[in-house]
């Protein structure tokens, strides 16, 4: 019987097992649907649909610089536990090593590892682990210099927080120091320059100003000045370059890469499970779905 692409998505969204498990699947038992779930099973590959509605919220930003690309990956997994396994962190650094050769996610879960893909070795580690995981997202930056800033690291290149500051000129202390920058600025840095915020962001902040503004009731004259002059304080607050550096409160960030000798090109910011509702458990609760699985 032919094995289609049809087939086998039919058996990966039943099963929750890779692309290529799937297919191995099929081939093996000409194609029957009970006897390919069954044989998954037998090979502990169908477990991962037990866990796949599991909250996958834990887990490891990892980052990785290659000839001038940096490249940065959430890996994500039930609990907190398994960001300290030394297996999961292994895959994990794997992972970030095949994300240096794509330019999304899509494609690294297609990339190769040792044989197999990045979606097949995830899937191999939540039969073996016992957690549902999942590669939630990937950005890449590249420069003449790229920096790399980890935080609450729990392996080498690997923690809760990762960041990428790419830089034309400049050299790799200043870089990291932007990236330290970039991990605890608060608010946090959305963009890198007015010019690169969100169109739909600025024209939200700028009425909710102009509201407030014309709730004074001065002159149509001073409230346009009373806008802009927020706008400029707004855009100091949330845009990298014109946001107090750390290292230095007196100056803004763009000053001193322009002290250093830099232009910063892009920067990219992964903190584990931002974003993600995460189902609030006890501790205990926590423990007892580790032991079992």
């Amino acid at each position: 019987m032919a094995i289609t692409a049809a087939l086998v998505k039919e058996l990966r969204e039943k099963s929750g097992a890779g692309m290529m498990d799937a297919k191995k699947a099929l081939t093996a038992v000409d194609g029957n649907m009970e006897e390919a779930m069954d044989w998954l099973r037998t090979k502990g590959l169908a477990t991962a649909a037990k866990k796949s509605g599991r909250t996958a919220a834990e887990g490891l930003v990892a980052v990785k610089v290659e000839n001038g690309v940096g490249v940065a990956v959430e890996v994500n997994a039930e609990t907190d536990f398994v960001g300290k396994n030394a297996e999961f962190q292994s895959m994990v650094a794997d992972i970030a090593n095949a994300a240096l050769s794509v330019d999304d996610v899509d494609a690294l879960k297609a990339a190769d590892i040792d044989g197999k893909t990045v979606e097949t070795v995830v899937t191999d580690a939540i039969a073996k682990i016992g957690e549902n995981m999942s590669v939630r997202r990937m950005a890449k930056v590249s420069g003449d210099v790229v920096g790399t800033y980890i935080h609450t690291a729990a392996a080498d290149g690997m923690g809760k927080i990762g960041v990428l500051v790419a830089l034309k000129g400049g050299d790799e202390a200043f870089a990291k120091q932007v990236a330290m920058h970039v991990a605890a600025a608060d608010p946090r840095p959305q963009s890198l320059s007015e010019a690169d915020l969100d169109p739909a962001v600025v024209a939200k902040e700028e009425k909710i100003l102009t509201d407030q503004a014309r709730e004074s009731g001065k002159p149509e004259n001073i409230i346009e000045n009373m806008i802009k002059g927020r706008m400029k304080k707004f855009f100091g607050e949330v845009t990298l370059v014109n946001q107090s550096f750390v290292i230095n409160p007196d100056v803004s960030v763009g000053q001193a890469a322009k002290d250093a000798g830099a232009e910063i090109l892009g920067f990219v910011r992964l903190e584990v499970g931002e974003g993600i509702e995460k189902k609030e458990e006890d501790f205990a609760a926590e423990v007892a779905k580790t032991m079992g699985g």
